[in-house]
């Protein structure tokens, strides 16, 4: 990026943000003026992604989702670094598993659970207490369609978003009226995450698309921008399908 717009004033807390979705987050929160933090597994992968994002505007905290200790000293380095968090995006996730639930392995569930949905309860917890319990702010859930209907073979991962989708609805609810809560709902997208849903077969698998593609990430950075900006002001609670149309084919034979 070699023209970055005047800061905004805000900053932001990106979680899964090396690549994919969250990087494309990311990079949507930077190219309006919002200072970012990211945070990832990879140290090497963080610091490609602060060089593209700007090392003036990003800083990175590497660590896992899960653990209670890098959740709180990401939600520190925002307040070290910027002085505030307006904004928390919560994209980390996982699914290492493919396969029906009779054969689910169920340590496997839980990794899924733990990663996908009560990390993102733990940084909302630490934001909500550095920052946005004073000061306001909102937060944007990365669900999934899966959560929203069944998806053969990747159950696990589906329910764990279903749940992350009640999860914005109660902390809308109770983080109300200082914080909005909201989450967003992708189809698939070109990411590596998602790499095993259409590798081999992208134009037969955009093709039940009404809009006649795949995601790309800046599609869900473009959502999430408006979600933490005054334009949705008076939205919470809710869950954006960003789904390239196709839920529009349900029940066409």
């Amino acid at each position: 990026m070699t023209e970055l717009p005047a800061l905004s004033g805000k900053v932001a807390l990106v979680t899964g943000a090396s690549r994919g979705i969250g990087y494309g987050v990311a990079e949507a929160l930077v190219a309006r003026g919002d200072r970012v933090v990211i945070t990832g597994r990879g140290e090497d992968a963080l610091k490609e992604a602060v060089e593209q994002l700007s090392a003036d505007r990003a800083v990175y905290v590497a660590g896992k989702a899960h653990d209670e200790a890098h959740q709180a000293v990401a939600v520190e380095r925002a307040m070290e670094a910027f002085g505030r968090v307006d904004y928390l995006v919560n994209n980390a996730g996982t699914n290492p598993v493919f396969g029906p639930l009779a054969d689910l392995d169920l340590n496997v569930a839980r990794k899924v659970f733990e990663t996908n949905v009560i990390s993102a309860l733990g940084f909302a917890q630490k934001t909500w207490h550095a920052w946005q319990k004073d000061n306001g702010g909102a937060i944007v859930n990365i669900a999934s369609v899966a959560g929203i209907a069944p998806s053969p073979f990747i159950a696990a991962y589906g329910v764990s978003k279903a749940a992350m989708i009640n999860l914005t609805q109660q902390m809308a609810h109770e983080f109300a009226p200082k914080v909005r809560v909201n989450a967003i709902a992708p189809a698939v997208v070109k990411t590596k995450f998602a790499q095993a849903l259409y590798e081999g077969r992208e134009a037969e698998a955009a093709a039940s698309y009404p809009l006649g593609r795949l995601g790309v990430p800046s599609d869900i950075g473009g959502a999430a921008a408006f979600l933490t900006s005054d334009q949705s002001d008076w939205v919470t609670g809710q869950t954006l399908v960003v789904d390239g149309g196709i839920f529009l084919n349900a029940g066409v034979g």
